[in-house]
């Protein structure tokens, strides 16, 4: 899924953080993260909540269902 890859990226970026300490943060190996980046892989559905609310985004956002990042509420 391009999308969440572009997106996941951009948003590592935009905090300035390095793919070493996402894949920490999510208890990953770092090629397993670099894996979401490069669109060679996706994560499970618990790594993807994760993800969604370490950014504070929805998951909808991150797989490019909206273009909305913020959370409904």
């Amino acid at each position: 899924m391009q999308i969440f890859a572009e997106r996941l990226k951009s948003l590592r970026e935009s905090r300035r953080i390095y793919q070493k300490e996402m894949a920490k943060l999510l208890s990953l190996s770092l090629r397993g993260y670099q894996c979401y980046e490069s669109d060679e892989s996706e994560p499970k559905l618990a790594t993807l909540i994760a993800i969604a609310d370490y950014y504070n985004v929805s998951i909808d956002y991150l797989v490019g269902r909206t273009d909305d990042p913020n959370i409904n509420r």
